[in-house]
């Protein structure tokens, strides 16, 4: 009992130390800076006395994960419910990432469950690219471990498909019925409505078989898929399932939504939101 305890305590004085992390490199770590952050090398050493859990879609979960980790989406309608039924079951410090240090869903996952009285959390913000690079035997791709770092999709390969924003609504709407716009945001992310009314299709990323459907609609029907998420990351997961399904007619927004909105904001003088 002592030395249970004894490990409780020392991982969480680790954890205080995290806290006070350099924030340079992390754009989260002053928008949110009442929520405790674990470096890449803390959470190694404590890897088996903290519980981790994934707070991106089951589409971003399946393809790549820190091996062992749990999946409880940030966007759920459950995720308060879950977390607490997660605390119920332990004492061990729980550890929310996503995908990488623009990503803010670590961070709003430990002020969420805050606010439902769960305490003893932290945002591990350096994201699930870096951690399988650095640490490949306690990765998964597509449910393999260790992660064969040439099975991950290339930095080069995913720029191939990006355009611009004004050069993906141009070609988008040039193509008429031959294109097919999708929003992949989740419900916090995309609001009220999308950029294209009336042409686009909205699947968050969470919704495998519509996105499913999707893709094969296109298929069927020789249609380009333009396809955008809130900042250009979270797309780069969606391309490991366009390409499993040997589609190679997509692009991806460069650097999503918001990219798009600051392009709006330029043209009539106003600085970047």
């Amino acid at each position: 009992m002592f030395l249970r305890t004894l490990t409780i305590v020392l991982v969480g004085l680790l954890s205080i130390s995290s806290a006070y992390a350099d924030n340079s490199g992390f754009p989260g770590r002053a928008k949110f800076p009442e929520v405790p952050v674990y470096e890449k090398a803390d959470l190694m050493k404590n890897f088996n006395q903290v519980v981790i859990v994934d707070t991106r879609s089951s589409l971003e979960f399946e393809t790549l994960r820190i091996k062992g980790a749990m999946n409880i989406p940030v966007a759920s309608k459950s995720f308060e419910d879950q977390v607490q039924g997660l605390r119920a079951t332990t004492t061990k410090p729980i550890v929310f990432y996503c995908n990488g240090r623009t990503c803010m869903k670590s961070y709003l996952s430990v002020k969420k469950a805050s606010e439902a009285k769960v305490n003893n959390t932290f945002a591990y913000d350096a994201g699930m690219f870096e951690w399988a690079d650095s640490y490949p035997q306690h990765a998964e791709l597509m449910g393999a471990s260790p992660v064969n770092r040439e099975h991950i999709i290339s930095l080069a390969k995913f720029k191939k498909h990006l355009l611009h924003p004004n050069t993906f609504g141009e070609e988008a709407y040039n193509l008429g019925n031959k294109s097919l716009i999708l929003d992949v945001r989740d419900k916090f992310q995309r609001g009220a409505a999308g950029l294209f009314p009336g042409m686009e299709r909205w699947a968050s990323l969470d919704d495998r078989e519509k996105l499913k459907s999707y893709i094969e609609q296109a298929k069927k029907e020789n249609r380009t898929l333009f396809i955008y998420d809130e900042v250009g990351k979270q797309v780069r997961w969606l391309q490991y399932a366009l390409e499993q399904a040997k589609f190679s007619n997509y692009y991806f927004m460069d650097n999503g939504a918001k990219a798009y909105y600051n392009e709006m904001m330029k043209e009539f003088g106003i600085n970047k939101i």
